[in-house]
């Protein structure tokens, strides 16, 4: 009988086995290496491009911040401006006012029936003080003060005969008081009403 041995090709069958394995394992290492780098890489680039988007953004929001300092500034100007030009509208109303109201009073007048001897002005309340030829002349110069625009209410506070004895004639003395276009009302603060409890 022929004996054969197979011992070395086992071996070498063996060896051969192995060999193939730390191959398979090696080329999977590497595989494996090559695939994490290259996702690696597309992750740096990524991050690379986010970074470079994220600086942008920056600088973009520090020149709107810088933008929107600028319009708050204007902003600002505007409405110190428009307070300065109410202010200026204010005093020219008011300068031309009293203009137009003692226009307003010397229209409406009686002529060479009554003479104003004072006339006193503060805080949009008036008052005047002169001489009359008669009670209907104090009236009807009432009447014309009440059609003036400037002039809002009036008042007959009193009128008292003189006798002018130089001329031989009666006259009668008054005192108005009026509400100009400058008076304003004080508006009183509402009564709060207390809940029972």
């Amino acid at each position: 009988m022929i004996r054969i041995n197979l011992l070395p090709f086992r071996a070498a069958r063996k060896k051969e086995n192995i060999r193939r394995q730390v191959t398979i394992y090696a080329l999977s290492v590497l595989f494996l290496v090559l695939v994490m780098a290259y996702y690696m890489i597309q992750f740096n680039g990524r991050l690379a491009d986010l970074k470079k988007e994220e600086a942008d953004t920056q600088a973009k929001l520090r020149s709107y911040q810088a933008t929107i300092r600028k319009i708050n500034i204007l902003e600002k100007k505007t409405k110190e401006i428009k307070t300065k030009l109410k202010v200026i509208r204010e005093l020219e109303k008011n300068k031309t006012g009293p203009v137009h109201l003692l226009d307003e009073i010397a229209m409406a007048v009686p002529k060479d029936k009554l003479w104003l001897t004072s006339l006193k002005e503060s805080g949009g309340s008036l008052k005047l003080q002169g001489t009359a030829m008669d009670n209907e002349t104090v009236a009807l110069f009432m009447t014309n003060l009440e059609k003036s625009k400037y002039i809002g209410s009036v008042d007959l506070q009193s009128v008292r005969l003189r006798y002018l004895p130089k001329y031989k004639l009666r006259v009668s003395d008054f005192v108005l008081d009026c509400k100009t276009y400058a008076y304003k009302k004080e508006e009183k603060a509402p009564v709060k009403k207390r809940r029972r409890g």
